[in-house]
Protein backbone atom coordinates (compact mmCIF):
# COMPACT_ATOMS: atom_id res chain seq x y z
CA UNK A 1 0.00 0.00 0.00
CA UNK A 2 1.23 3.52 -0.30
CA UNK A 3 0.14 6.32 2.77
CA UNK A 4 0.17 4.56 5.86
CA UNK A 5 -1.58 6.99 7.57
CA UNK A 6 -4.13 7.02 5.41
CA UNK A 7 -5.09 3.35 6.21
CA UNK A 8 -3.87 3.55 9.74
CA UNK A 9 -6.90 3.48 11.32
CA UNK A 10 -8.48 0.60 9.17
CA UNK A 11 -5.27 -1.33 9.83
CA UNK A 12 -5.47 -0.59 13.52
CA UNK A 13 -9.34 -2.21 14.09
CA UNK A 14 -8.34 -5.13 12.08
CA UNK A 15 -5.20 -6.36 13.20
CA UNK A 16 -5.77 -9.30 15.36
CA UNK A 17 -4.74 -9.20 18.88
CA UNK A 18 -0.76 -9.75 19.19
CA UNK A 19 -0.76 -9.33 15.01
CA UNK A 20 2.43 -7.25 13.34
CA UNK A 21 1.79 -4.41 10.83
CA UNK A 22 5.18 -3.81 8.33
CA UNK A 23 5.33 -0.68 6.84
CA UNK A 24 8.13 0.01 3.71
CA UNK A 25 6.95 3.35 2.95
CA UNK A 26 7.52 6.77 4.75
CA UNK A 27 4.53 8.53 6.65
CA UNK A 28 3.89 12.38 6.02
CA UNK A 29 1.63 12.20 9.80
CA UNK A 30 2.29 10.92 13.22
CA UNK A 31 0.60 7.84 13.77
CA UNK A 32 -1.37 7.41 16.52
CA UNK A 33 0.11 4.00 17.87
CA UNK A 34 -2.16 3.83 20.97
CA UNK A 35 -4.52 2.25 18.48
CA UNK A 36 -2.52 -0.74 18.83
CA UNK A 37 -2.40 -0.55 22.69
CA UNK A 38 -5.01 -2.76 23.75
CA UNK A 39 -4.46 -5.47 21.07
CA UNK A 40 -0.56 -5.63 22.34
CA UNK A 41 0.10 -5.05 18.62
CA UNK A 42 3.51 -4.18 16.96
CA UNK A 43 4.46 -1.50 14.30
CA UNK A 44 7.62 -1.96 12.38
CA UNK A 45 9.57 -0.50 9.26
CA UNK A 46 11.43 -2.12 6.93
CA UNK A 47 14.02 -0.83 5.39
CA UNK A 48 16.28 -2.83 2.09
CA UNK A 49 19.43 -0.89 3.07
CA UNK A 50 19.30 -1.21 7.11
CA UNK A 51 21.92 -3.20 7.64
CA UNK A 52 24.06 -2.22 5.17
CA UNK A 53 23.87 1.01 6.16
CA UNK A 54 24.58 0.46 9.63
CA UNK A 55 26.97 -2.13 9.16
CA UNK A 56 24.76 -4.71 11.74
CA UNK A 57 26.07 -8.04 12.54
CA UNK A 58 23.92 -10.21 10.89
CA UNK A 59 24.42 -7.67 7.38
CA UNK A 60 25.57 -10.61 5.81
CA UNK A 61 21.51 -12.01 6.14
CA UNK A 62 20.34 -9.05 3.53
CA UNK A 63 23.11 -11.41 0.85
CA UNK A 64 21.06 -14.88 1.81
CA UNK A 65 17.51 -13.13 1.65
CA UNK A 66 18.38 -11.55 -1.78
CA UNK A 67 19.67 -14.87 -3.41
CA UNK A 68 17.20 -17.21 -1.65
CA UNK A 69 14.35 -14.43 -3.38
CA UNK A 70 16.36 -14.48 -6.24
CA UNK A 71 16.36 -18.54 -6.27
CA UNK A 72 12.31 -18.34 -5.81
CA UNK A 73 12.21 -15.82 -8.84
CA UNK A 74 13.61 -18.30 -11.07
CA UNK A 75 11.68 -21.19 -9.98
CA UNK A 76 8.63 -19.71 -10.56
CA UNK A 77 7.64 -19.71 -6.82
CA UNK A 78 7.55 -15.55 -6.49
CA UNK A 79 6.10 -13.56 -9.52
CA UNK A 80 7.77 -9.99 -10.14
CA UNK A 81 5.17 -6.89 -9.69
CA UNK A 82 7.06 -5.74 -12.66
CA UNK A 83 3.79 -5.54 -14.94
CA UNK A 84 4.96 -2.92 -18.10
CA UNK A 85 8.40 -3.06 -19.54
CA UNK A 86 9.62 0.35 -21.90
CA UNK A 87 12.76 -0.14 -23.70
CA UNK A 88 15.07 1.39 -24.51
CA UNK A 89 15.90 3.71 -21.52
CA UNK A 90 15.70 7.38 -23.34
CA UNK A 91 14.37 10.49 -22.50
CA UNK A 92 10.75 9.69 -24.32
CA UNK A 93 10.32 6.48 -22.38
CA UNK A 94 10.98 8.07 -19.46
CA UNK A 95 9.03 10.61 -20.01
CA UNK A 96 6.30 7.93 -20.57
CA UNK A 97 6.61 6.11 -17.48
CA UNK A 98 6.57 9.25 -15.24
CA UNK A 99 3.24 9.83 -16.74
CA UNK A 100 1.90 6.98 -16.13
CA UNK A 101 2.70 7.05 -12.47
CA UNK A 102 1.47 10.13 -11.93
CA UNK A 103 -2.03 9.17 -13.13
CA UNK A 104 -1.95 6.98 -9.93
CA UNK A 105 -3.70 3.95 -11.74
CA UNK A 106 -0.46 1.91 -12.54
CA UNK A 107 -0.73 -1.71 -10.80
CA UNK A 108 2.67 -2.77 -10.82
CA UNK A 109 6.08 -1.53 -11.52
CA UNK A 110 7.14 0.16 -14.68
CA UNK A 111 10.25 -1.09 -16.11
CA UNK A 112 12.87 1.00 -17.84
CA UNK A 113 15.26 -1.35 -19.95
CA UNK A 114 17.86 -1.90 -22.10
CA UNK A 115 20.80 0.86 -22.49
Amino acid sequence: MNGTEKHWSNMAEAIAPQGKICSIVETDELLNLTLLKNKSATFAWELMFTRSTFQTADMIEQHRLLNEAARLVDEGALRTTASMKLSPINAENLRKAHALLETGRTIGKVVLEGF
